[in-house]
């Protein structure tokens, strides 16, 4: 015959307080270790249910390090996840850039804003076209004239 886990469950609450002498003396279909082996399983699991995490994973950022970077973030609207890690570091606070990325992404700020201002080039006098192959010499372009380069 063999029993299920509630059936052992039972037997184990019922039989574990008595001596094992009385164990011993008592017509059981299993033995009275095997009684009292089940109640240490019972006991142990009962126990590792109880210590078990109750959020799976790794824990959270501190609330601190939470709140320094959003208020960072709100203050400094074009500064990216990466630029915001670098002052936490810069005043002492050990926090992966990743977590900085996270930290901004559930407070619905974008990590890495879109720049409002132009960008370099665009930025040109008018008529003034860039030299992007290497050249010898150390001349620059001239106004309105494009590149002096031999090319």
């Amino acid at each position: 015959m063999r029993f299920d886990a509630t059936d052992r469950a039972f037997l184990a609450a019922l039989l574990h307080r008595l001596p094992r002498d009385v164990l011993r003396e008592v017509r059981l279909l299993v033995r009275p270790d095997t009684v009292l082996r089940w109640h240490r399983d019972q006991v142990t699991r009962r126990h590792a249910a109880r210590s078990r995490s109750k959020r799976p994973g790794r824990p959270r950022a501190v609330r601190s390090i939470r709140t320094l970077a959003l208020r960072l973030a709100r203050e400094n609207p074009s500064w990216g996840y990466r630029r915001i890690h670098g002052e936490l570091l810069v005043l002492g606070v050990k926090v992966a850039a990743s977590t900085v990325w996270e930290i901004l992404k559930e407070a619905g700020i974008d990590p890495a804003p879109e720049r409002a201002s132009s960008t370099w080039p665009t930025s040109w006098a008018p008529g003034l076209t860039p030299c992007w192959h290497a050249t010898s010499s150390r001349r620059s372009p001239s106004p309105g004239r494009g590149c002096t380069c031999s090319r």
